[in-house]
């Protein structure tokens, strides 16, 4: 059987971090065991659902390397969704409530008041045909809700294990609204269905919608799929993340110079037993991916922890992966980027760094009879990576210094800054020409 997941957002906001984990672990499975991955656009909410927002989402995902095999807008598969809920009308497993919003409020007060669990009476099974004619005469429209069976639902859950929801406790959950529109639930068993699902993972907020969800399935088509709920993420002080936070959504997070492998490494491994490490590319992460390694505690994102990742991922990077993004930011080669990735945070670094090559740079001179003793000493090119240890061993013999009191003011000459990449690599990009005009003073 062809393994086939399914990633179902909904076209209300931006794509934040926590769906796209969720998205990355459908991923990864999918790849995992050479099978599909579907994308489908849950756009039933037509109030909420903008245009601009499922391109955005296609967007995000496509920066974070998530590539689907199939694609869905449920909007574009009503007749499905009508032909299955005549199907449950006629069983009877769907059925029409007359109450009002205001109605269901007072009968929910009511409950509370008198101890009772505020579920639905189900008082709707009990009108006529004529109560029903003559409710809609009045200008009442019907909601229609589902039949749960009042029976406990289990499932193995591949990440939770056993799990058991008693329907009893539950309220016949809504279905279609007064105006005819699908809510969530029906459409998306039915897209579940129609595509062949074999397996749903996604939050455990889904947990007791799961034991609803399968009741619908096996009333349409007699069994459902797997079902996997993993931890939400959290934030990194225990909060909860929203879609609506634009601060955590992935199009600001590409914009914040994150790289698109650091998210999807870090989004990956947060919350399993594997330690959080870079991945260079996507099929190494999916070589390291097992189900069985999510844990069930929350995963925690943290904005520095990522940070640092991504500075980890550049860090490892070769030149050939980046030579494209070099010359399109009009900075050096294969020498340079050896010579300043180990200093990056960030992949724009390097346009920071590349005045540290070719200027101009205003020198720092700080022992003025130190550093002109320093320039006299300077070797002749040509220049590799051994010429900084030979000619800071002359000076240290000629000056009788060493330590932070030799390289430091050196650093400053050459650079004009505190730290920065290594002065061992960096020296031969600068060139004799140029570094002696810095260790005279100039600007250059």
């Amino acid at each position: 059987m062809t393994t086939i997941v399914r990633f179902a957002p909904s076209p209300t906001g931006l794509l934040h971090v926590g769906n796209a984990r969720t998205a990355i672990l459908n991923f990864l499975i999918a790849r995992k065991n050479s099978g599909k991955f579907l994308l489908r656009i849950d756009d039933t909410d037509t109030e909420r659902s903008k245009p601009e927002y499922e391109t955005a989402i296609l967007d995000s995902l496509k920066w974070l390397g998530v590539s689907h095999d199939l694609f869905a807008r449920q909007s574009e598969r009503a007749p499905a969704h009508q032909e299955a809920a005549d199907r449950l009308k006629a069983t009877g497993q769907l059925y029409p409530c007359y109450e009002s919003a205001l109605e269901l409020d007072r009968r929910r007060q009511r409950q509370i008041a008198s101890g009772k669990p505020p579920v639905y009476d189900r008082a709707a099974l009990s009108l006529s045909a004529e109560d029903r004619a003559r409710l809609e005469a009045e200008g009442r429209r019907p909601h229609w809700r589902f039949k749960l069976s009042q029976k406990k639902v289990a499932w193995k859950d591949l990440i939770r294990g056993e799990v058991e929801i008693d329907t009893a406790h539950l309220s016949d959950p809504v279905l279609i609204r007064e105006d005819g529109r699908f809510l969530y639930t029906l459409p998306s068993v039915v897209d579940d269905v129609d595509f062949a699902i074999t397996h749903i993972i996604r939050g455990e907020d889904h947990v007791t919608n799961t034991a609803v969800q399968i009741e619908i399935f096996e009333a349409l088509c007699g069994t459902a799929p797997a079902f996997a709920h993993h931890p939400l993420l959290i934030g990194a002080g225990g909060e909860a993340l929203s879609k609506r936070l634009g601060s955590l959504s992935l199009k600001l997070l590409a914009e914040d110079g994150i790289e698109p492998m650091a998210a999807a490494s870090y989004l990956a491994k947060t919350g399993t037993s594997d330690p959080i490490a870079p991945f260079a590319t996507m099929d190494e992460l999916v070589a390291g991916f097992a189900m069985e390694k999510i844990g069930r505690a929350p995963a925690h994102f943290d904005p520095a922890e990522l940070a640092n990742l991504n500075a980890k991922l550049l860090h490892l990077l070769p030149f050939a992966a980046v030579e494209d993004r070099l010359a399109e930011a009009q900075v050096g080669g294969e020498s340079f980027w050896e010579a300043v990735k180990a200093n990056l945070t960030r992949f724009a670094d390097v346009k920071d760094l590349w005045p540290l090559v070719v200027g101009p740079i205003t020198p720092v001179i700080e022992d003025a009879a130190f550093i002109a003793a320093a320039a006299d000493l300077l070797p002749p090119e040509p220049w590799d990576e051994a010429t900084w240890g030979l000619w800071t061993k002359a000076v240290a013999a000629a000056t009788g210094t060493k330590g932070k009191t030799l390289f430091h003011p050196l650093r400053l000459a050459l650079t004009a800054r505190e730290h920065g990449p290594e002065l061992k690599k960096l020296l031969p990009l600068i060139g004799r020409t140029r570094a002696l005009a810095r260790l005279k003073g100039e600007t250059a």
